[in-house]
């Protein structure tokens, strides 16, 4: 689908079952976004920052707070969060457009360092993503944990990262493009598995798209 096809929300286009097709915010997300590979790091951290506050609610309701958390964390500038002092987190536990959890506010700081950490050991998060997923993009709907979200959530853990479980970390492999999770029906669904080349080649033009 091109990036400049408008997108039709009152068609009859089948998608996934669980996007709602009442919220724009959801069907455009599903479309445009869910499972497209991206390997800018900027949104490696936004998204993984997300995926922190959405443990034990639903995707939707981080999805409809993005902007304000967009806000609240500086556009995810890991250099800024990293830096949040005792005054900015309890301004942030006060702000009702995000999700006010003490605890998931606190990682967030963590995990930026640890984050920043990761970028300075391995050049990039996204080249510590690779060395996990290797060049491939998995095609599996299912799951909610595989061997390699198993090893990344321990690995990121034993660095210090908190709300990083294994279910976590696998939702936040589909939700930035290494593992391709749209359902059997849906017009996204991959169909074949992709060849080792083309997932190749595919990573190669992610990241010189950034």
């Amino acid at each position: 689908m091109s990036c400049t096809e408008p997108i039709d929300r009152d068609s009859v286009r089948p998608r996934c079952r669980w996007c709602n097709l009442k919220n724009p915010l959801y069907v455009e997300y599903h479309d445009r976004e869910w499972g497209v590979l991206n390997l800018n790091d900027r949104y490696l951290f936004e998204m993984l920052i997300l995926e922190s506050f959405q443990a034990g609610l639903s995707w939707e309701c981080v999805l409809n707070k993005r902007e304000a958390f967009r806000e609240a964390f500086c556009g995810f500038d890991i250099d800024a969060v990293m830096n949040y002092d005792e005054e900015k987190l309890e301004a942030l536990q006060k702000d009702s457009g995000i999700i006010r959890n003490r605890l998931k506010i606190r990682a967030a700081v963590t995990n930026a360092v640890v984050f920043r950490g990761i970028q300075k050991e391995y050049g990039s998060f996204a080249a510590y993503l690779k060395h996990y997923c290797g060049n491939q993009i998995r095609c599996e709907v299912g799951p909610t944990t595989n061997p390699i979200s198993d090893a990344l959530s321990a690995d990121l853990k034993k660095r210090g990262m908190k709300f990083c479980g294994s279910t976590i970390i696998y939702a936040y492999l589909q939700a930035v493009g290494f593992i391709n999770a749209h359902e059997e029906g849906c017009f996204l669904f991959p169909g074949e598995k992709e060849s080792p080349t083309d997932a190749a080649e595919r990573l190669a033009l992610a990241e010189v798209s950034f």
